[in-house]
C-alpha cells in the first residue's frame, strides 16, 4: 500500500481540465471572474416546485441581483432569493474530469470525502474546500464500493476483496491499512489463493451495523456476507436473491438490514437473537424492474424505506408502528431513465439517474406525500453515485447543503444547494394564484440530450 500526498487545490485541476475538455458555457468552475461577454450565461438556478428545470424557470441576470463580490468564494454570481414561491437555489462549485476512468463511489467522514473508481486510487479531498489531500493506492481497482464510519474506511475491489483502512488523522493525512477481509488462513487454504469466506464477483454495496460491529456485503454472486470487524472472519453468509445485490441499507434502531436486486424485489433480514445468523421477515415486491438503490429515512414520526429502480420509479415504504411491517406508501415519477442512486436526508431525497439528472424530493411533514423541488442539470451521462452532507440550517430552517455527485462522463461535481421551508397556501390563496395553477400542470422533466441520443442508439452504461 502506498499513499501519495499532494496539497493541490481542486480549483488548479479544473483550469487544466478547461483547456481539454469542452465543456457548456452552463457548468460552473468556481472561479471568480468576470464573464467575458454579456452573452454567456453563468450557472445560476432557481427552482421550482413543479417545473424546475425549464428554460422559463430561469431566471435572467438582470432580473435577479447577484450577490456581492467575496474573494475566495465560488458563491459570486449566485443568485439571491428573490420569491417565496421557490423553496431551492443550487451552484455547482466545483467540476473535475478524471482521466482515471469512471468514478463508482463517494463517502464522507467527518474531515474528508473519498471517491473509488476504475483505477486503484482511492482520492480523498478535505471538506468542505474540497482540496485534495492525496490518495491511497491500492494493489487492486475496481473500487465498486466505499464507506467511511468513525475512523475507518472500508473499500471493495476487483479481487472481491474488502480493505479496512485507518484515516483518523485529520491534519496529517496518513491512511493506514489495517487489514483485508478475508484473511488468507495459511493452514487450511495451502493449494488455493481464494478463501472460501471470498465472495465470487463484484461486491457492490457496503452497510455497517453500529451497535453490533458488523460491516455487510453485498455482491453480483447474489449473496450478503456478514464481517465481525475485530475479529476480523466472516460470521454469517447467505444467498440474499436471485439477481445480483445492488444496494444495502441498515436500520441502526432495529438492526433490521433491506437489500434490493436486479431480480426487482427488496427484503428485510433480520439477525437471530444472541445468534450470527440471519433469517427472512419480509419480500417487498411491487415492481418487475431491476432495483439498484436503497435509501432510509427515520423521523421520531416515522420510517420510510426508498428503493429506485429501472424503470425511472422510486417506490417508498412506510412502517407501521404496532406491527413493524412496511406498507407501500406509493412512488415517485419523474426521471425517465433509471436510478441509480439515492440519498436521504431529513425529509429530503436525492436521486440520481441514467437520464444524467439528480432530483431532490421533500416529504411533507405528517403524511407521505412528496414534492420535486428540482431537477439539478449538468452532468453528460448517467449520474452513478451520490453523497449529502448539511453544511448550516439556520434559526427559519433554511438547509445549506453540500451535494457530490459523480457521473460515468468521468466528472466528479460539487453543488451549493439551498432548501427554504415549506410555505403551507391556503385552498384560497392556491386558488387565486393563477401562475401556480399553470406551474402544477407543467410537470414535464427536462432530458439532456447527450445521453438520450446514446440511450436511444443502444449505448448503454456497464
Amino acid at each position: 500500500m502506498e499513499f501519495h500526498g499532494d496539497q493541490r487545490n481542486l480549483w488548479s485541476f479544473m483550469d487544466e481540465e478547461r483547456k481539454s475538455i469542452k465543456l457548456p458555457r452552463r457548468l460552473s468552475f468556481g472561479s471568480n471572474q468576470q464573464q467575458s461577454s454579456s452573452s454567456e450565461v453563468p450557472n445560476l438556478h432557481l427552482a421550482s416546485a413543479a417545473r424546475p428545470s425549464t428554460a422559463a424557470s430561469e431566471p435572467s441576470i438582470d432580473a435577479i441581483p447577484p450577490r456581492p463580490m467575496s474573494p475566495g468564494t465560488p458563491w459570486t454570481l449566485s443568485p439571491v432569493r428573490t420569491s417565496p414561491s421557490q423553496p431551492l437555489l443550487y451552484h455547482c462549485i466545483a467540476s473535475l474530469h478524471r482521466h482515471e476512468g469512471n468514478i463508482f463511489s463517494i463517502t464522507l467522514s467527518k474531515d474528508f470525502i473519498f471517491t473509488g473508481s476504475e483505477s486503484s486510487r482511492i482520492h480523498a479531498w478535505k471538506q468542505p474546500d474540497c482540496t485534495e489531500i492525496g490518495y491511497i493506492k491500492a494493489t487492486s481497482g475496481q473500487v465498486r464500493a466505499i464507506l467511511a464510519y468513525g475512523k475507518m474506511l472500508f473499500t471493495t475491489h476487483g479481487d472481491y476483496k474488502i480493505r479496512v483502512w485507518d484515516a483518523s488523522s485529520a491534519d496529517n493525512f496518513r491512511p493506514k491499512k489495517i487489514t483485508s477481509l478475508p484473511q488468507r488462513n495459511r493452514f487450511s487454504n495451502l493449494f488455493s489463493k481464494k478463501s472460501s469466506q471470498q465472495h465470487n464477483d463484484h461486491i457492490s454495496c457496503l452497510a455497517y451495523n453500529k451497535e453490533d460491529k458488523l460491516l455487510y456485503t453485498g455482491s453480483w454472486d447474489k449473496s450478503v456476507k456478514a464481517w465481525k470487524i475485530n475479529e476480523k472472519r466472516c460470521v454469517d453468509s447467505f444467498i440474499a436473491h436471485e439477481g445480483h445485490v445492488n444496494g444495502i441499507v441498515i436500520n441502526q434502531e432495529d438492526g433490521c438490514v433491506f437489500t434490493c436486486s436486479s431480480d426487482g424485489s427488496v427484503k428485510i433480514w433480520r439477525r437471530v437473537f444472541g445468534e450470527s445468523s440471519h433469517i427472512l421477515t419480509m419480500t417487498l415486491k411491487f415492481q418487475l424492474s431491476p432495483v439498484n438503490a436503497l435509501a432510509l429515512s427515520l423521523s421520531n414520526s416515522t420510517t420510510l424505506l426508498y428503493s429506485g429502480s429501472s424503470d425511472g420509479l422510486i417506490n417508498f415504504w412506510e412502517k407501521e408502528k404496532m406491527s413493524g411491517r412496511y406498507n407501500h406508501g406509493g412512488f415517485l415519477q419523474g426521471h425517465h431513465f433509471a436510478i441509480l442512486c439515492l440519498v436521504a436526508l431529513g425529509e429530503l431525497i436525492f436521486s440520481g439517474s441514467e437520464d444524467a439528472t439528480i432530483r431532490v424530493w421533500r416529504r411533507e411533514e405528517g403524511n407521505c406525500f412528496h414534492s420535486c423541488l428540482s431537477v439539478i442539470e449538468g452532468h453528460h451521462g448517467p449520474v452513478r453515485c451520490l453523497a449529502v452532507s448539511l453544511e448550516t440550517e439556520n434559526v427559519v430552517r433554511v438547509k445549506g447543503l453540500l451535494v457530490y455527485s459523480a457521473s460515468l462522463d468521468q466528472t466528479f461535481k460539487v453543488w451549493r444547494v439551498k432548501v427554504f421551508p415549506t410555505e403551507k397556501l391556503s385552498l384560497d390563496e392556491s386558488a387565486k394564484d393563477p401562475q401556480r395553477e399553470i406551474l402544477e400542470c407543467e410537470t414535464s422533466p427536462v432530458l439532456s440530450p447527450s445521453w438520450v441520443e446514446k440511450k436511444l442508439q443502444g449505448n448503454f452504461f456497464q
